[in-house]
């Protein structure tokens, strides 16, 4: 009765919003929670009883109405927090040292109930401006239960064992970002910050928490479920005041549903210490309502939506072409000419912002190979930007190292895995380019979510074999892809072409350069399950010419016979790794090694391979399907 009764609210009020006029902004009260809990049908709703319960997505904002409280208490300039009761420190450290005037929707719509002590439930987008939306109720709160935090002598009050406010983000890079921004933010006072997050020395990070104490913790839900789990760390929370939850949608797509339900039980329970606890999250599918549940006061919150009715969501505002390539091959020199077209462009034409750009790959090795590659063709080409790479096999301090640099660059090019995909601030990437199709539709959109920001220039291209579009086509519908013809590499046979363009050679002559282990990882990762719904024999026939045509090795990588018995040992062209193999040594011109191992390229692969391309009607080792159109 109640599920029936609340679909019936659900639907009367859709159909009321459909004839009621869009308004500036919608904020709901804590009654949603209560209202799910309660099969009473309700007469007559102030606000959307359907927006309540589901929070709506980003794709799919309700219109937005007014907020109970009026816009009395609404500031949109920091100047303006005095008022509310903000520390005089904290308003100086904004204004005066950090240089911040007008506040964005979130953080001008959040802060208010937050300051009133309010548990939000925020809706918005990366990139406006959540972290100081959240860091700034909480960084008060804190002052406000401790006075003396407010002036910077306050050192020495601070417990490793007594940490009093913690944020939580769903990667390291965001959240050493959040860190950063949060110490800026405490210069002027007292108030101790500290960062834990995986892939850096535990102990290090726990020496340092000892000694100098901390007030706010900002952490990655594993390595805090780690440290709270452990009780010899010294790391305890037994009276916390402040809780955030930072891109809470993407925490629970990569996997940390059960860390963050854990965490609850090394928490105070909120009924014997009070918390607050604030929610941001650029979508609200049905796991981020059902955290909601367990984090959220459901009788003192606020849902504020920054998402407008009417507002063009990036992904569709963003211009994006696919660039169907012939082979994997084409990949990185159709890459190159992409890169050279569009940073001419930008040099010829001043009103354009220089040239910058992310080139997302699907694994660490793809990442660590194109880097390498476009490193080598810096050396030679004067007008190429800085080189800057972010992958999992990079310490932490060298990929917060990575992050920098290319934050602060004018120009520059960032190859990285999709550590980088969701929540880090680059300002003014122009470019966000994309080398295989993403695992689902969500990841490419928030990887194009890169670019575009802030309502600056923006482009997005998605490079892709021809075997993968009919993948691409079921995994991307309804995005304003187009079809980009116009980049001759990406239609060329660069096996059988007499005379191949120039960033073919200049391609080929940095990639077999490459050391072995490097191109012989990229192989083995993107055989993995980097290539999703294509055809293993195919993956196998176009990683076999790429690894051939592009990195200069006659014989692709051996490869252990427990991976090729898991790929499919029905499957043509791997090879498998024996006793007797000899692996080919790093040197320029002697990449190549042999599948009977002796170092010398076998006569009968020759004809195996003469032998597939009459039958398959070409040199590649299987028949090619008409050029597809996107």
């Amino acid at each position: 009765m109640m599920k029936t009764s609340l679909l019936r609210q659900a639907a009367a009020t859709r159909v009321a919003l459909a004839v009621r006029p869009a308004q500036a902004s919608f904020r709901a009260s804590s009654a949603v929670l209560a209202l799910a809990r309660s099969s009473r049908p309700s007469p007559a709703l102030p606000r959307p009883a359907s927006s309540l319960l589901r929070f709506y997505s980003a794709e799919s904002a309700a219109p937005q109405t007014s907020s109970d409280n009026g816009s009395s208490n609404l500031v949109t300039r920091f100047e303006d927090l005095r008022r509310l009761g903000v520390h005089e420190h904290l308003v100086n450290s904004l204004t005066k040292g950090l240089g911040y005037e007008t506040m964005t929707d979130v953080q001008s719509m959040t802060i208010s109930p937050a300051l009133a002590g309010k548990d939000v439930v925020a809706q918005a987008k990366t990139g406006t401006g959540k972290t100081l939306a959240f860091l700034v109720p909480v960084i008060q709160r804190l002052i406000a239960s401790q006075p003396e935090l407010a002036s910077p002598r306050a050192g020495g009050r601070a417990r490793s064992d007594d940490i009093r406010a913690i944020v939580l983000s769903p990667t390291r890079e965001l959240a050493e970002q959040i860190g950063v921004e949060a110490k800026k933010l405490c210069r002027g006072t007292g108030v101790v910050i500290q960062t834990a997050v995986g892939g850096t020395q535990k102990n290090a990070m726990l020496r340092k928490t000892r000694i100098e104490g901390c007030h706010l913790l900002v952490a990655t839900p594993g390595r805090l479920h780690d440290l709270l789990s452990d009780r010899s760390t010294g790391i305890d929370a037994p009276n916390l005041a402040a809780l955030v939850l930072d891109e809470a949608d993407r925490m629970l797509d990569v996997g940390f549903k059960a860390e963050l339900e854990s965490i609850l039980d090394y928490l105070p329970h909120p009924v014997d210490v009070p918390r607050q606890t604030l929610l941001y999250s650029a979508t609200i599918p049905k796991n981020v309502v059902n955290i909601a549940r367990k984090f959220i006061n459901p009788t003192n919150f606020e849902f504020v939506q920054t998402v407008r009715a009417d507002e063009v969501p990036t992904h569709e505002r963003v211009p994006q072409f696919i660039v169907p390539c012939r082979g994997f091959e084409n990949l990185p020199p159709t890459l190159l000419e992409l890169v050279r077209r569009e940073l001419r462009k930008t040099l010829d034409d001043s009103d354009k912002l220089p040239f910058k750009a992310i080139v997302f790959l699907p694994t660490t090795s793809s990442v660590q190979a194109y880097a390498t590659i476009f490193r080598r063709l810096k050396f030679h080409d004067r007008l190429m930007p800085r080189i800057f790479d972010i992958h999992s096999k990079l310490s932490q301090a060298a990929r917060t190292r990575s992050a920098d640099n290319f934050r602060q660059a004018k120009s520059a090019i960032l190859f990285s895995s999709d550590v980088s995909a969701r929540g880090m601030d680059f300002p003014n990437v122009t470019h966000v380019i994309q080398v295989h199709l993403p695992q689902d539709r969500d990841l490419y959109i928030h990887r194009i979510g890169r670019t575009g920001r802030a309502g600056k220039q923006g482009e997005a291209y998605l490079l892709t074999a021809d075997v993968e579009i009919p993948a691409a086509r079921s995994r991307l519908p309804g995005l304003p892809i187009k079809r980009c013809t116009d980049l001759e590499c990406a239609s060329m046979d660069v096996a059988r072409a007499a005379d191949v363009p120039q960033v073919i050679e200049d391609i080929k002559n940095a990639a077999v350069k490459i050391p072995y282990e490097v191109v012989k990882d990229t192989y083995a990762s993107l055989l993995g399950n980097a290539i999703k719904d294509v055809d293993k024999q195919d993956v196998v026939y176009e990683l076999n010419n790429m690894v051939k045509y592009i990195f200069g090795l006659d014989q692709p990588p051996a490869l252990s016979t427990k991976f090729v018995n898991h790929f499919g040992r029905h499957i043509k062209g791997l090879r498998t790794v024996t006793a007797r193999d000899i692996e080919p040594r790093r040197e320029y011109g002697n990449r190549g090694g042999s599948y009977s191992g002796h170092g010398a390229r076998s006569e009968g692969f020759e004809k195996l391979e003469r032998l597939a391309a009459n039958e398959n009607g070409g040199s590649r080792g299987r028949a090619r399907a008409p050029r597809p159109a996107f």
